[in-house]
């Protein structure tokens, strides 16, 4: 049947779906819906990928660390070898020791003139005992690249002795200059954070004076070359330093680079820009060393120094460090900087130091807040131009004129970055909210007008199942519906009466008129089909069946989705009750009586003993932060004994440790066994630990750095703690509890007191001979009694500060409400008042009602508020479980906190 939809104003949903629309309507500068936008995965598992370019027929070439280069191809869908080069990754220091580096495969890229000459271009670190980074060509035709064709146009000596900074972007300008990336090939956890300026004799790889601030040296640099056919180059005008000046390297076009990523040129302006990779510091020491670390996004309009190793940022300056004596010289001077290492081989005198276009360091940013927090890998991206996407299916709409789009390899946003025709900063915005990317690593505009992300996924040094090159598309016309199917029932005993609905779906265009059609099928082969919105089925053979829900619009535009629904065998039914105590809150140290029941229409209960208490897993576990981080234990089939480190796991798997440390491996840092172990026996380790997450720091395993993470609350940074101590003894089966009997509320010690137990149940019966067991379970949580106000179900004539954290009565009659909360044993409710120095002294009266605003009442409270830390409302009748209500009939209050007594 029809159905005529409206328009509907933007949600804030990112559909990933895997189609592009139709034709566009006329596009405005005004900012598109983010529904308008498609996330379409073209390739997943891509290992260690590292930068790609779109070709002009939609195929994607790119480079993985370990040496390979692939190309994927969307007719096929498939991913080709077309080279693999044997590359250098490790690194091997004074003492013999080898560990793993950044070197690798680097870059590639096709000449501007592939389509006649077929020359595609590498930067890679190769095997051998020369240390070096090489540029060179090779002829490809569309197969594997011709390695007899090779050219070496470019070579970069290095170090092999300590990681880190390769940097290896690279760019072809409209007058077909190269431009090259290169990192400063300098050690730098040795230096705690701050700059590494070791000038000590041997130790020149952890001396970034050597190479970024070396006038006469290719690292740390964004080179400009002009290639040529023969396999030579020459130097394009307005580099940094003209040919033949003394102590310098012509190819240089900008300096005081440490680890330049993903270089874009505005095509308008010709304006290069880039993201730089900073250090490692979370806090500033200024009287020995300097400011801690910033990351950076930064513009050139023509040559510069960018000010590394001496400044930072917007030209932070460090001070000049003496690594043998400990002892702090002056602040560097970024208008005359001056390069005194022995280990420099140019210029001493250095151009000024440019400072950074945008700059943020690990905790929030005053002058970027949308940047974030915690650990931070600064990756440029492209400006739109819609002068270059001509006759391009799909191209961003006008808003984006103009517009930079950076991202953050660690941090996984992307912004969008406003700047005026002068070239300065004016704001900076989100793109896409709900898309979070996973180690973004290389991001670039395609033939259609598509934004490309090749993702690298979480891990250094790891072939992360999560690594996936995608494509955003924008859809500037008639967009497909927005598909929601679900059903009454999922699985039941036949015959199974079923309700489809296809409640929530959406279309959001103006005047659509939408047809639906639901196809069932019963192991691949056609059950039935229905024109019907909400169609009623009965299923009188076992089975299992899939429901798919297509919807049409007027267009043609159509989606789908499905359902599952099996036949067969009903689900069991399991509970957990409370048969003493409250079964809202709990109270520290009491006793609570609980009892579980089990019903399966096929195996029995029980009650009448066909089911084994034997079969039912019960469990109890307290969650210091609550209830709201439990999706991932209550999701568990049996009782498993890391739920109660649900949470802890969650937050981690949402912040930046992954791209740091493993569960059983060394990373960048410690492995979580490591630190386990270590601090296995150590009472204070929960705190210190924390501690040390919050507020960054270095020292106790290397020189890696621990970046700060100032957002994580305490209860946030222990469960992430309690989690990684856990780590060093195997989890195993907790064994479970009995089907009823008694429990005594005890926290853990030096956990919040006020979080939640979660008593669990789960039962899997035994299938049918037709239907395959099913799971059923129950959860009952018992929450702490301190409730802060946002924490009310509802709230009526309340005005709320920014934080949610003080409630003021607006007028009488004013209330909170708490669905279904039982009363039993509760003697109190104590409400904490944010003092009220002043004002009218009359009598506010708080009353207590069940069922409704103006329901039973069940105790009340008359007085002054002035002077006073809190009140207790007395509860005079109390009750089982209902809607609670606390109005406010008097003086206006502010409350700052609600607490359930049983005192």
């Amino acid at each position: 049947m029809f159905n005529p939809k409206k328009l509907l104003k933007a949600l804030p949903a990112f559909l990933l779906i895997t189609a592009s629309g139709t034709a566009s309507y006329a596009q405005s500068a005004k900012k598109p819906e983010d529904n308008r936008f498609t996330k379409v995965v073209l390739a997943q598992g891509v290992q260690e990928p590292m930068q790609f370019q779109i070709m002009k027929d939609g195929r994607v070439i790119y480079a993985e660390r370990k040496g390979k280069i692939k190309l994927y191809t969307p007719a096929t869908n498939k991913i080709t070898v077309i080279g693999d080069f044997a590359v250098s990754t490790k690194y091997v220091n004074k003492k013999g020791e080898v560990s793993e580096g950044e070197d690798g495969m680097q870059g590639i890229i096709l000449d501007p003139d592939y389509d006649t000459n077929h020359w595609i271009y590498i930067y890679y670190a190769p095997v051998g005992d020369v240390a070096k980074n090489t540029l060179e060509r090779y002829t490809w035709l569309g197969k594997e690249i011709l390695l007899n064709t090779k050219k070496t146009i470019l070579d970069v000596p290095t170090q092999r002795e300590e990681c880190c900074h390769v940097g290896g972007g690279m760019l072809f300008d409209k007058d077909k200059n190269l431009y090259l990336s290169t990192g400063d090939n300098t050690f730098s956890r040795a230096s705690d954070g701050f700059t590494p300026l070791d000038e000590r004799p041997g130790m020149s790889p952890e001396d970034s004076q050597k190479s970024s601030g070396n006038t006469n040296d290719l690292r740390g640099k964004i080179l400009r070359i002009h290639p040529q056919a023969d396999g030579s180059y020459t130097i394009p005008a307005g580099n940094l330093f003209a040919p033949g000046t003394p102590k310098t390297k012509p190819e240089i076009y900008t300096m005081g680079n440490r680890n330049p990523w993903r270089l874009t040129i505005d095509s308008k302006t010709g304006w290069l820009y880039w993201g730089e990779v900073g250090p490692d510091g979370s806090q500033d020491n200024m009287e020995k060393r300097g400011p801690q670390s910033y990351d950076e996004f930064n513009q050139a309009k023509k040559p510069g120094n960018y000010g590394w190793p001496y400044f930072v940022g917007d030209n932070k300056a460090y001070r000049k460090y003496d690594f043998a004596t400990k002892q702090s010289g002056d602040f560097f001077n970024a208008a005359h900087p001056e390069n005194h290492s022995p280990n420099n081989t140019g210029n001493i005198e250095l151009p000024p130091a440019t400072p950074a276009f945008i700059w943020y360091a690990k905790g929030v940013s005053k002058e970027f807040p949308l940047m974030e927090t915690g650990g931070n890998s600064a990756v440029g991206g492209p400006i739109f131009r819609k002068e270059d996407f001509k006759n391009a299916k799909r191209p961003f709409p006008d808003y984006y004129e103009g517009k930079w789009l950076i991202t953050d390899w660690v941090r996984g946003w992307i912004n969008v970055v406003d700047i005026d025709d002068d070239g300065n900063y004016k704001s900076m915005e989100r793109f896409l909210p709900e898309l979070h990317l996973r180690g973004p690593i290389d991001m670039k505009f395609g033939p259609e007008g598509d934004l490309y992300v090749l993702e690298y996924g979480n891990g250094y040094f790891n072939n992360n199942p999560e690594a996936e090159l995608i494509r955003i598309e924008y859809n500037g016309g008639n967009r497909k519906p927005q598909v929601q199917a679900s059903a009454s029932k999922t699985a039941g005993a036949t015959p199974l009466k079923v309700d489809l609905s296809s409640a929530g779906t959406k279309d959001f265009d103006d005047d659509d008129i939408l047809s639906y059609q639901w196809t069932i099928t019963k192991g691949g082969k056609p059950f039935k089909t229905t024109k019907e919105e909400n169609p009623s089925l009965t299923f009188t053979s076992p089975g299992v069946y899939k429901a798919t829900l297509t919807v049409t619009d007027l267009k043609g535009a159509k989606n789908s989705t499905s359902v599952t629904v099996k036949a067969g065998n009903e689900p069991p039914v399991v509970a957990v009750t409370l048969t003493k105590g409250n079964s809202s809150f709990f109270f520290p140290g009491n006793t609570v009586a609980y009892k579980v029941s089990v019903t399966d229409k096929e195996d029995g209960s029980l009650a009448n003993k066909r089911i084994s208490p034997s079969l039912v897993s019960v469990s109890a576990n307290y969650l210091s932060e609550g209830y709201n981080m439990t999706a991932i234990a209550q999701k568990q089939q049996g009782v498993d004994a890391t739920a109660k480190y649900a949470a802890g796991i969650a937050l981690i798997a949402k912040s930046d440790c992954r791209a740091c440390h493993a569960v059983n491996k060394k990373v960048l840092g410690p492995s979580f066994i490591e630190v386990a172990k270590k601090y296995k026996n150590d009472a204070s380790a929960v705190a210190n630990l924390g501690k040390k997450i919050k507020n960054g720091g270095s020292g106790t395993w290397g020189h890696a750095e621990m970046p700060a993470h100032p957002a994580l609350t305490n209860n946030e940074l222990g469960s992430i703690v309690r989690y990684i101590l856990s780590t060093a003894t195997p989890q195993k089966v907790q064994k479970t509890m009995p089907v009823s009997g008694s429990y005594v509320t005890t926290v853990p010690k030096g956990d919040n007191d006020n979080g939640s137990f979660i008593f669990r149940a789960a039962y899997t019966d035994k299938g049918t001979p037709s239907a395959a067991a099913i799971s059923g379970e129950n959860i009952l949580v018992l929450r702490g009694p301190v409730l802060d106000v946002s924490q009310a179900s509802a709230a009526s004539d309340m005005n709320f500060n920014r934080d949610s954290t003080i409630a003021v009565v607006k007028k009488a009659g004013a209330y909170f409400k708490f669905a279904q909360t039982d009363l039993t044993d509760i003697k109190n409710i104590e409400l904490k008042l944010s003092k009220r120095s002043s004002g009218t002294d009359a009598p506010g009266t708080i009353e207590l009602h069940s069922g409704a605003p103006d329901g039973k009442l069940l105790g009340s409270f008359s007085g002054s508020f002035i002077g006073l830390d809190n009140v207790k409302v007395p509860v005079t009748t109390p009750q089982g479980k209902d809607d609670l209500y606390l109005v406010f009939t008097g003086t206006p209050a502010r409350v700052a906190g609600i607490k359930f007594s049983n005192q």
